[in-house]
């Protein structure tokens, strides 16, 4: 696998969360962010990226939203559970994904707002003055972005992805 070939990294915030009387990090999915994290699943499924990795991270709500999506693949990629991405910002984001092996290609990023957001207008050579018009005005939960960039994993940096698609399960 060539590091001169485009690599596809995909950010999606999980699904719509509930708000029992549990730490925040133990936060299961409301009804709708089950439904929706299967949708979710179906229309990156219809993105046609064959994804080799997935970074999830281990919070309740993103554990169940990409178990729900995954089954919408066609196949399974590998799975890591990384505590880094929880409550993290898009320097953070960045640090994790700067660790994938070059062997991945394409990679899915599962974590939480703000700083899903703002990692992927940051990659998309956005800056926080100009984020309005960036993916959207609000990442929604179960939105997902697809950007894309050549080079190594290593070299990730602000400004070196392209935005190829964004969706949303409200629009």
């Amino acid at each position: 696998m060539s590091v001169a070939e485009p690599r596809r990294i995909v950010l999606f915030r999980h699904a719509k969360a509930d708000w029992p009387e549990v730490p925040d990090h133990e936060r299961p999915l409301a009804e709708r962010g089950r439904k929706d994290a299967a949708v979710a699943g179906r229309k990156l499924a219809d993105t046609g990226i064959p994804f080799d990795l997935a970074l999830c991270s281990t919070a309740t709500r993103t554990r169940e939203t990409w178990k729900l999506a995954v089954q919408e693949l066609p196949h399974r990629p590998k799975t890591v559970y990384e505590e880094r991405l929880y409550e993290a910002s898009p320097g953070e984001l960045i640090a994790v994904l700067n660790e994938t092996p070059d062997d991945a290609q394409n990679a899915l990023l599962i974590g939480h707002n703000p700083g899903v957001q703002g990692l992927a207008d940051i990659l998309a050579g956005r800056s926080a003055s100009d984020a309005q018009e960036g993916v959207s005005r609000e990442f929604h939960p179960a939105a997902f972005a697809v950007l894309s960039f050549t080079g190594s994993w290593k070299s990730l940096e602000p400004g070196a992805a392209t935005l190829l698609d964004y969706w949303d399960p409200s629009e």
